[in-house]
């Protein structure tokens, strides 16, 4: 598996670029997929949701000060976006997965400095992740543009 989850990784930001695309290109609606916002929203959810499941994973192969918070990080991670993607509107819900996506990033870079996870991985990540959130962003300001609250 260690050679093959980059391309896995680097194969679920497509979702993301693709997303973005249609919203660029003013496409609301995938024939039998639905709002083009709707499909990134959840794609998006369950990615971050994911990711912060995998820092519940390293949690419970290491010792020390990260153990604890690890765990609770990732469960609150998931919670939130969940109550998010119920509450908010589109918008306010990509900020929130932007911010979701930073902060996990920051959290795999404190397992780098503490060696807990590769510099591969997070060369891996660092770029990834990078794509997602530039998707994201473009996404929010596509999104703005379509529904004219920008002057």
């Amino acid at each position: 598996m260690k050679t093959i989850y980059p391309y896995l990784t680097y194969a679920g930001a497509i979702p993301f670029v693709f997303c973005t695309v249609c919203l660029g290109l003013d496409i609301q609606q995938l024939p039998l997929f639905g709002s083009t916002q709707q499909i990134l929203s959840v794609y998006a959810l369950v990615i971050a949701s994911f990711m912060a499941g995998a820092h519940w994973g390293q949690h419970l192969h290491i010792d020390g000060d990260w153990h604890p918070p690890l765990a609770i990080l990732s469960n609150l991670m998931a919670i939130l976006l969940w109550l998010g993607f119920l509450i908010l509107k589109f918008n306010a819900l990509v900020t929130l997965l932007i911010s979701a996506f930073i902060i996990l990033l920051l959290i795999d870079h404190r397992l780098l400095q503490q060696q807990i996870i590769s510099s591969h991985y997070w060369q891996t990540r660092l770029v990834v992740t990078t794509i997602v959130i530039v998707s994201l962003i473009f996404a929010l300001i596509f999104s703005t543009i379509a529904s004219g609250t920008v002057s």
